[in-house]
């Protein structure tokens, strides 16, 4: 191993060493404390150090980086206090998850390190994110994301290369190549022989350099970190390196040939650059027993101060923790001017003024700038607010969502509109595992909005109509609305794009043009978690939302009944005082909605008003929803597949009970 020294002084050579030797020494002890059961998992990056360590020297401390299993390096790069990095092994409530997730799943803002999740590939689009929020703010920085070998294969790590490429952000794409994902070879991954081979492809800039070599990895990054400053691109650097223990300790390594494993230990990261410093005698044998034993006593420090640390009980802080704290003080209108306005005008008109009164938001999606999206919602948006906050996306809804999720965290308000709602399920693992659940993790917050065109009824066939609002009532941390009016949709995407939590705002495609009031022309929101009576009445409560509130007006106006309808406007959180005051008042409940019956929202409100409300009743909850099925293409089959039939079978059941 050849290491190159020019450039370097004496003084900077000994730090990288120092910093080489830090997460060598911690994790020979975590391997210890493993063996002990003192910690419950650990993912080794011995023999690949120089990785990390080389990478995180390499930017600007106020650089963010995004780290991945095998990167202890960063985290004592970047300085942070031991007792702290150990009670977040440990679990301990002085960790930055609070105990609430493991190793190196965490982030913090105070040291720029944004930590992964479990899925790997999602982690690469919030360094576009960060980056795009940087050069939109012309900071003139780079942001530095790991991934490995084995993530590559993942439909995330090509959509966030692509983004990258296409909006010429300033990311460094380093990818460590260890040659296995868990027990798996690389031949048994891709075909291609490097990962710079993938550079032409997407456009962009691709180097290799051995990883184990620090100095190869430290000046090579450093350079290229001062050109994307300079001129924004992304750059992919790949690292050749070897991991010397399995995957996680209780994996092994048998699944290794050992002549593979003999020929990588001679290659130690950690050995040979002692061995260089040596030779070059920059490094004493003193100097050297001087390190080793501060370092020891930072680790012993850290460790007592961990131990010593109990972690009591606490629901009230863990529910507390699902969302960043925020109140909100509905804004009321300044003025009675109101204009007529189609369900889908009062959404442009609520995504415009909030464009104006936030200029940190930004609105991506397929289409959504020149064609104005494919309902039209953001019309004249370009012109108005410029493409750097009105962007087209590639068709990738995972990249797309993770990057709001970097800019957020770099800063910025993102919008992210869905084509269709049923386009989600391509980006539904960065809802529910990183918007959802980033501030319960470490404490940083998603100010997301989602946007969902949704609903049947417009002979969308199975991939354009589907109601989908119940996949995400079941994870804590989101924010879901669901208006069924012009005024609440306009006052109510106002709210949520202020929230700074992460929000579906769903929107119902048959009523954009179909459904039309006057709205007010101010700026204004609505109060989100609170349902509204959209009709008075005594006999029988309709509990619904969405298009359901509409086919709940036509039949009441339809029957001598005296019907009271309830449109519960938010379904997470969803107003159980609306719920038990309604129920109270006319004893007899239908929870209405469009989505298929089972396992919809309405079998949970049906549940509540079982469990709480029992008392009140003077007949079974009933439950209407649509067909368990697909949404059919065929107009006859979509009325069958609808609930409209079943509500008028369901209230004369109820009206005669």
């Amino acid at each position: 191993m050849i290491f190159k020294r020019e450039g370097y002084s004496k003084q900077e050579l000994l730090h990288l060493y120092e910093q080489i030797l830090r997460p060598r020494m911690i994790e020979e002890k975590m391997l210890i404390l493993l063996r002990q059961g003192r910690i419950s998992k650990w993912f080794s990056g011995i023999g690949q150090e120089a990785v990390s360590v080389g990478a995180v020297n390499a930017i600007d401390q106020e650089e963010y980086i995004l780290p991945m299993h095998r990167n202890l390096g960063v985290f004592t790069g970047r300085n942070i206090p031991y007792s702290r990095l150990f009670a977040q092994f440990q679990g301990k409530l002085s960790g930055f998850t609070k105990g609430r997730d493991r190793s190196f799943h965490f982030g913090t803002k105070e040291f720029n390190i944004v930590g992964m999740i479990s899925h790997l590939g999602p982690q690469m689009a919030l360094a576009d994110g960060i980056a795009l929020a940087d050069k939109l703010k012309e900071s003139k920085k780079a942001t530095l994301v790991f991934t490995g070998d084995g993530a590559s294969s993942e439909g995330d790590f090509h959509e966030a290369l692509n983004v990258a490429a296409v909006w010429d952000l300033p990311v460094i794409f380093v990818i460590e190549n260890n040659g296995y994902g868990l027990s798996t070879p690389s031949e048994q991954q891709f075909r291609f022989k490097n990962f710079i081979d993938k550079g032409p492809g997407y456009g962009i800039k691709a180097v290799k350099v051995d990883g184990n070599n620090l100095l190869e990895v430290h000046s090579t990054i450093k350079q290229l970190a001062e050109e994307v400053r300079k001129e924004p691109k992304p750059v992919i650097v790949e690292c050749m390196t070897f991991r010397m223990r399995g995957h996680e300790e209780a994996s092994g390594t048998k699944y290794v040939p050992k002549a593979l494993m003999e020929e990588w230990a001679k290659k130690d990261p950690v050995e040979n650059y002692e061995s260089f410093l040596k030779k070059e005698k920059i490094l004493t044998a003193k100097a050297e027993k001087e390190i080793r034993a501060k370092i020891k006593a930072d680790i012993e420090e850290g460790l007592e101060l961990a131990y010593a640390e109990e972690l009591p009980p606490a629901t009230q802080m863990e529910i507390d923790d699902m969302h960043a704290p925020f109140v909100q003080e509905v804004i009321e209108l300044k003025s009675d001017a109101t204009s007529e306005k189609r369900f889908v005008d009062a959404i442009s008109d609520g995504l415009k003024q909030s464009m104006e009164r936030f200029d940190n938001l930004v609105l991506m999606g397929q289409d959504i700038a020149e064609y104005g999206g494919v309902f039209k919602i953001t019309d004249g948006f370009l012109e108005k607010f410029g493409s750097g906050r009105v962007r087209n996306t590639p068709l990738c809804e995972s990249a797309i969502i993770g990057t709001g999720l970097g800019l957020c965290i770099n800063g910025y308000k993102a919008m992210v509109e869905m084509q269709f709602a049923d386009f989600v399920t391509c980006g539904f693992n960065q809802i529910v595992n990183n918007l959802a659940k980033s501030h319960y993790r470490w404490g940083q917050n998603a100010d997301v909005v989602v946007r969902m065109p949704t609903g049947a009824g417009v002979g969308a066939g199975p991939f354009h109509s589907q109601s989908n609002e119940a996949w995400f009532f079941h994870t804590p941390g989101l924010k879901i609305v669901y208006p069924s009016n012009p005024k609440d949709a306009k006052g109510l995407l106002a709210a949520a794009i202020e929230d700074p939590n992460p929000y579906l705002f769903f929107e119902h495609k048959a009523m954009y043009r179909s459904v039309i009031e006057n709205i007010p022309d101010d700026y204004y929101t609505v109060e989100v978690g609170k349902a509204a009576i959209a009709q008075e009445g005594d006999d029988i409560s309709i509990i619904t939302y969405g298009m359901g509130v509409h086919w709940a007006k036509e039949l009441a106006a339809a029957t001598e009944a005296s019907i009271e309808i309830l449109d519960l406007r938010t379904l997470l959180p969803w107003d159980k005082e609306a719920v038990e005051a309604t129920v109270k008042k006319t004893n007899k409940v239908i929870v209405l909605h469009e989505d298929t019956l089972t396992g919809g929202i309405g079998a949970e409100i049906a549940a509540w008003i079982g469990e709480n409300c029992f008392q009140h009743l003077d007949a079974p909850v009933a439950r209407v929803g649509s067909l368990d099925t697909p949404v059919p293409f065929g107009k006859h089959l979509e009325e069958n597949f609808l609930p409209k039939q079943r509500l008028v079978e369901k209230l004369n059941d109820l009206i005669n009970y």
